[in-house]
């Protein structure tokens, strides 16, 4: 599980994070996800969510959203977290489970275009 060294935001406040994962089919029922967050300063954003495939393979993902409330994030210095989870289904009820999580400093870039 990783996330990239840089993001990029686009004038409207979108921003978009990007990486790669690898698992492998996994002993309960339930979807995986990539879920991620990228903060600067006290400014914490839940920067949408993929379905994971976990076939022992690498895969890139790609998050991107644009905050409905508060303030826009800005190109410059930032920190994204990634983290794969596991719903496990059993219970009847999703309980979350973590698989792997990555979090560094990126460089949030203006987006093009």
């Amino acid at each position: 599980m990783s996330a990239a060294p840089t993001g990029t935001v686009s004038r409207d406040g979108t921003v978009t994070l990007s990486g790669t994962y690898r698992c492998s089919s996994l002993s309960g029922p339930g979807p995986v996800f990539v879920s991620s967050t990228v903060g600067a300063g006290e400014m914490r954003r839940g920067i949408g969510g993929t379905v994971a495939t976990c076939d022992g393979v690498e895969h890139t993902w790609v998050n991107q959203d644009k905050p409905v409330h508060g303030s826009l994030m800005a190109p410059g210095p930032a920190e994204v977290e990634a983290t794969l989870v596991h719903l496990d289904t059993r219970s009847g009820l999703p309980m979350p489970s973590i698989i792997a999580t990555d979090r560094h400093e990126i460089e949030l870039r203006p987006a093009r275009g």
